[in-house]
This record gives structure tokens, sequence and C-alpha cells, in this order.
């Protein structure tokens, strides 16, 4: 089978989502082709899952959680993962396929994954054998040598990192690099018009890792894709959503989904609450769900319903509570309340300033509270809200 998929990233997260669709994919003929996984860092963990990767030809991902008002428990085999590669030694093997045979580039590469290093410069594309330190200076190298031996054939980039517009995002930093670099203008043509940056958004709880390799998952997935002229998707699957308003879907992730975790962990630190206490055991608590319940309808869903949103907020929150009540996931509110501070400045605070530009008749004492005690104030334009 042929491998025109890059996969950047070994991270448990690709392996249950992007890898497993290509995989369900592939049964009903509905993919382009096969995986090759790439390992970027110097991780253990991700030394450990290339190392089985080449061992194996599938690896398990068990899906659990509720459903449809049911739970669902059950195990299946991803077999999308043809290559394993690591960039410390399979620098030739990579850099041959991405200028012969890949069509598709996917990655998730943490959030630290788009800053750059002082040690990559165009030095690089004088010598075949060095690998770039970044992701980005990665991409661009692969790029450079595809687009030397086969300018006119680009190639479609989905970033599945947790960025806004990750795909514009990613393109402006691999041409500000490019154009740093001093590499030639039919080069930076080729990356504006012959390859496809594509903004997309993913949205899925991989609770756990199976070793050496593998993946626990909730059922609810969304792979949520910008439509961008002529790029090429990688598979098609019934939770692969095309969208020319990808905006809406983040939005219902950041303000229910998102917001819902910092909310609850803004409670459990201020209650000093058990340590080991997991979203379950809060939602399965009716005076911590009651409070999330009311933030969500009274302060969160009048907003959707402003922008004429009403049937799809309520569709969204209706899964975000039986996510939330997952008996298999054990998702500890201490991890979720990590950068708390940060987290409430993207996840709150942009929700409050939205209800006040569309000068709703919404108080949102319990949100503003929130925001006052953390001393995170609101921009100038709250409209009526304020």
């Amino acid at each position: 089978m042929s491998t025109p998929i890059l996969q950047f990233g070994t991270s448990r997260f690709l392996l249950a989502h992007v890898a497993l669709f290509v995989s369900e994919a592939l049964e009903r003929g509905d993919a382009i082709g096969g995986i090759s996984v790439v390992q970027t860092t110097a991780n253990e963990a991700s030394r450990a899952r290339i190392a089985a990767l080449r061992h194996a030809d599938h690896y398990p991902v068990q899906i659990r959680g509720r459903e449809g008002g049911g739970v669902v428990d059950r195990v299946v085999e991803c077999r999308a993962v043809r290559h394993a590669w690591s960039t410390d030694t399979d620098w030739a093997a990579i850099r041959r396929a991405a200028i012969e045979e890949v069509r598709v580039i996917v990655s998730n590469t943490s959030d630290a994954g788009y800053q750059l290093d002082e040690r990559d410069c165009a030095d690089l594309l004088a010598n075949d054998a060095l690998v770039p330190h970044s992701y980005p200076a990665k991409l661009l190298v692969l790029l450079h040598a595809r687009w030397r031996e086969r300018p006119q054939h680009g190639v479609s980039v989905y970033p599945c990192e947790l960025v806004d517009r990750n795909g514009d995002t990613l393109r402006d930093i691999v041409l500000g690099m490019a154009r740093q670099w001093s590499l030639p203008e039919p080069f930076i043509g080729y990356l504006q018009e012959r390859c496809v940056w594509v903004n997309s958004l993913v949205d899925r709880i991989v609770s756990a890792p199976i070793d050496p390799v593998g993946a626990v998952a909730e059922p609810y997935a969304l792979w949520a894709i910008e439509r961008r002229e002529g790029m090429e998707l990688p598979c098609t699957h019934e939770q692969i959503v095309l969208t020319d308003e990808l905006r809406r879907y983040a939005q219902l992730k950041l303000f229910f989904l998102n917001l819902g975790h910092t909310w609850l962990a803004d409670q459990w630190l201020s209650e000093s609450r058990a340590q080991q206490e997991t979203v379950l055991e809060a939602m399965s608590t009716p005076r911590v769900r009651d409070a999330l319940e009311t933030v969500w309808h009274d302060e969160v869903l009048p907003v959707f319903d402003a922008m004429g949103l009403q049937s799809e907020a309520h569709a969204y929150i209706d899964s975000v509570r039986e996510r939330f009540l997952n008996p298999f996931l054990a998702h500890r509110i201490s991890d979720i309340a990590a950068n708390h501070r940060e987290k409430i400045r993207r996840r709150i605070q942009p929700l409050v300033e939205l209800a006040g530009s569309l000068s709703l008749p919404v108080a949102q004492p319990r949100l503003r509270a929130l925001l006052a005690a953390h001393a995170l104030p609101l921009s100038g334009t709250e409209g009526a809200a304020s």
C-alpha cells in the first residue's frame, strides 16, 4: 500500500483520532493510502511508540464512554500506519518520501510545536543530511526539496495543533522563514499557490495510553476542516466535517467544553477539594453540577441564541454533558487546573466580551465574578451588557 500521508507526531491523540479515521476509511476504500508517522522529539515515550509501531502492523484503540444514552466499550485495531520514523535516524527516508510520495501532511506537535530554533538557518539546504530542529524548519526543508524535484506538485497541510486558524498560522511562519533565508521567489510562490494550508479543529478526549502503543479514547470525535480550494483530504469519514464556518465549531468547543472544564477547575480550586477529584466525580455532585448547568444555560447559551446558533448549541451542550459523565474517563481536575489564569483569559474572557459586543441584556454575574477574582479586565467593547 502507498503511504501518501506524512504524520508529524506520535501522540496518543493522533493515534486515536487522525490515524484511526484513516484506518477505518481504508477498510471502506475511502482513504488515499497509509500513513508514515514521524517522531520529532527526544521524548522517551515517543521513542517507545515508534519502536512498537516498527514491529507491528496494527495497534488497539479502546473506545470507552457514553453515546446516545448508552455505554460504549469496544476495541478497534488501527491498521493505517505503514512506516514509523524518527527524524534523528531516518531523515533520508523522510526526505525521500516527502519528495516522491507524500500528498498530505498532518501534524500535532504540542503547544510549543510552532516555536522556531535559532540554530535553524539556510545552511540546512546545502546539506541533505542535516536535520532541522524546529517543526516549521523541518517542513520548510522538506517542501523545498520537493519543489526542486517536483515544482508543480504541492501538498495539502493539515495542522491539528490547538492554535487559532492553525493552517494560516503555520503557513505564515514557514513563509516568514523562507523569506528570512532569502529563498527564491518561485519557491515562495510554490508555498503560496501549490501548497494548500488548511485550518482545522480537532475535538476528542484521549484519556490514556496503551503500552507499548495504543490509546483509550471517548466515543465522541470531531475533525472540522475548513474548505480550501485545491485541498486533498486524507480520507472521508463520518466524524470529519467540511465547513465554511470553522469559527462556529471553535466557539462551541471553547465556550462549552473548555469553559466548562475551567469553571469546574475554578470551583475546585476555590473550595480546596480533593486532589484526586475527577470531572465525573464533580458532575456527580448535585451542587457542583447545578452551578455549571446554570452557567451554561443562563450565561453561555444566550450568546449562541443571539448568533442564530440555538439548535447547534443545545445539541453540543448535550454532547458535552454526556462526555463529562463518561464513566470510564478518569479526567483529573488538577490536570485541567494547570495554567488556570491563562485558560480563563482564553476561554471565559472572550465570551463575556462577545456578549457585550452583541449588546445582550445578559448580566453573566458568575462569569464576571470569576474574571474579577483573577484580575482579568474586560475590553472597552462590552456594550449594553456592562
